[in-house]
């Protein structure tokens, strides 16, 4: 790639995830158990999870891919499908995925 030639965007977004009642340490544990092995896929670029300081059990895990490529193979691999499985127990609300546009 040379000078001239623009790097890609990556895929970023936001996934917002909400416990439900009583299940805080659980969604908390289950969603930093994918931290680690998220940021060591090729095409992950930032995976880093936060919880909402004033909404205690409500998480944000902001993610950035290299292409939509990346991002399916995130949704392949064991630890996420591990997560995905349970994710009906330990959420209380539909996952929200908010993909962003970089603006400056």
């Amino acid at each position: 790639m040379n000078a001239s030639t623009p790097s890609p965007r990556p895929l970023t977004m936001i996934a917002v995830l909400i416990a439900p009642p009583g299940r805080r340490d659980d969604l908390r544990a289950a969603l930093a158990g994918l931290v680690a092995p998220t940021r060591q896929e090729p095409g992950c670029r930032d995976y880093r999870l936060f919880e909402l300081a004033d909404e205690p059990g409500t998480f944000q895990m902001h993610e950035a891919f290299d292409d939509e490529a990346a991002l399916e193979a995130h949704r392949a691999t064991p630890h996420f499908r591990a997560f995905e499985a349970r994710a009906h127990e330990l959420l209380g609300a539909p996952l929200r995925l908010v993909k962003l546009t970089a603006v400056a």
